[in-house]
């Protein structure tokens, strides 16, 4: 069974949170209602930077699976996502002088925004795109492998200009789902139950020119995308490098003042950092503790009791109270709803 870290850990940028939510208004769904039935903090996932957790990210999505009754939802949002959506990698691929050289550049700064699969160069005669799954739990793997390929041929057409799907071949590695109709138009031919995603491109597609080849942009694009990967590298934002620590934290979770002196700060340039990231100490508390719960929950046979105590709750209806909050319904009924 994955690890608790593993649940825990920063996986995707809130944009691709963003995109779901645009996706289900696009479906005619309102936003009250989207907010209600999918019990995240919104405002967060609507206005910060912060890396999703695996875990909340799970949550998402079979929510809004559920909600659109739309099993192929992630073909669709993948083909609403915009260049823009994959930040400074994005925009050094669309300014690369060819597609081979930007789907290049894809593959060195995926993880700037995801840490869940990557595409990479598997044949260049003719070209074929494999994705190297990373972190693609099994409930949430179909959505992820619709949104990866969809968002891969918005990609191309961007970069050069042109709709590639009844030039390309995809191999998909999962049965022929009961749906497959309504993405049959994806590619020109579909081959199902293979052992990895591919995608099978037109011979010379990598020695085009991009549309939007321009030598000064592509470089500042470049050089924001490895500022980005250095920070990454050193362990990302102040808010994820406590988070990371709160992880590897047993029972009982250090002060403020502790987590300062970690940080080798005072509490209150602690204090500061954090507001000018839009966060506070308590926020980022709060956020791991409701993860940490609804981790619990669904993958241990802890009590409700021993949860609440785990988490720094004496009162286990205070907990219950507070996790009503956090997820809309009660920890005994979450379990039941996602526990397998």
């Amino acid at each position: 069974m994955p690890s608790q870290q593993f649940w825990l850990s920063p996986a995707v940028h809130p944009v691709y949170a963003r995109l779901v939510y645009a996706e289900l208004l696009r479906q005619g769904l309102s936003a009250e209602q989207i907010q209600t039935d999918i019990p995240l903090d919104w405002s967060a996932l609507l206005h910060s930077n912060q890396f999703l957790s695996l875990s909340n990210l799970q949550s998402l999505l079979l929510n809004a699976m559920a909600l659109s009754d739309c099993p192929w939802l992630g073909f669709a949002v993948g083909m609403h996502t915009d260049v823009s959506a994959h930040g400074p990698a994005g925009y050094a691929a669309v300014t690369a002088p060819t597609i081979g050289e930007a789907i290049s550049l894809t593959e060195q700064y995926t993880s700037l925004r995801q840490h869940l699969a990557a595409f990479r160069l598997e044949s260049s005669q003719p070209p074929v795109l494999v994705l190297d799954e990373l972190r693609m739990p099994e409930a949430i793997r179909e959505y992820l492998l619709g949104h990866f390929t969809t968002a891969l041929l918005r990609l191309l057409e961007t970069l050069g200009g042109q709709p590639l799907n009844s030039a390309i071949r995809i191999d998909w590695p999962l049965p022929k789902p009961c749906w497959a109709k309504e993405i049959e138009g994806y590619a020109g031919e579909w081959r199902y139950g293979a052992d990895a995603l591919r995608i099978y491109l037109p011979a010379g597609l990598l020695q085009q020119d991009c549309l939007g080849a321009d030598a000064q942009a592509c470089q500042q694009a470049l050089r924001d995308c490895a500022n980005q990967l250095h920070r990454q590298q050193r362990g990302g934002t102040l808010t994820e490098r406590i988070k990371q620590r709160l992880l590897q934290t047993g029972q009982g979770f250090p002060t403020l003042p502790e987590m300062a002196e970690h940080e080798h700060v005072t509490a209150r340039t602690l204090i500061r950092h954090l507001r000018n990231e839009g966060t506070h100490y308590q926020h980022i508390l709060d956020n791991l503790r409701s993860e940490q719960a609804s981790w619990l929950l669904v993958h241990t046979e802890l009590s409700i009791e021993s949860i609440a105590e785990r988490l720094g709750y004496q009162d286990t209806s205070n907990f219950s109270r507070t996790f009503r909050r956090w997820h809309g319904c009660t920890p005994r009924l979450y379990r039941t709803q996602y526990q397998r």
